[in-house]
């Protein structure tokens, strides 16, 4: 959970793999864009900052969170050369169940896709409350959830290659 004491954008490029020579898809909800938008930036530029090639990040909409399970899951199928997969969306509670079906959905798709690919997928799905607390999370006062989830990427690769 991010606090007002964790920045989400922090990160030691030191300890990360040099990201060269690896590619990355990044699967985006076109729902709530402004947010996963934001996502995506911090994603985009740690993985540059990291020595990735801008032409090795592969980027792919779908229309809400929900599709983001079925759009890694086949980026994984057409691409072969993918080092690893991330997933960004922004789900807002509401007044109905619809929040709790689409993160609970959501969470198992893209843990079953662990389970069965190759290569790892990285949840980078925003589960708040309030639009605030997401636009704090998405390059606001608490950093970059996106930033977050390029590093997990790349660690998740560097473990997979051993």
């Amino acid at each position: 959970m991010a606090t007002a004491n964790k920045n989400l954008s922090e990160y030691d490029k030191a300890t990360l793999p040099n990201a060269k020579d690896f590619k990355v898809g990044i699967v985006v909800s076109e729902w709530n864009d402004e947010i996963t938008n934001g996502l995506y930036k911090g994603a985009e530029a740690a993985l540059l900052d990291c020595g990735m090639l801008q032409e090795n990040i592969v980027r792919w909409n779908v229309p809400g969170s929900f599709e983001l399970i079925f759009g890694a899951k086949k980026m994984i199928e057409v691409d072969d050369e993918l080092d690893a997969v991330i997933v960004m969306g922004c789900v807002i509670k509401g007044e109905t169940m619809h929040f709790e079906f689409v993160c609970e959905g959501v969470t198992h798709g893209i843990k079953d896709l662990n389970l069965i690919s190759a290569i790892p997928v990285i949840f980078c799905v925003l589960t708040d409350n309030k639009i605030e607390q997401s636009l704090a999370r998405s390059g606001g006062e608490h950093g970059n959830k996106g930033t977050e989830a390029a590093v997990a990427a790349l660690k998740m690769i560097e473990l997979n290659r051993r």
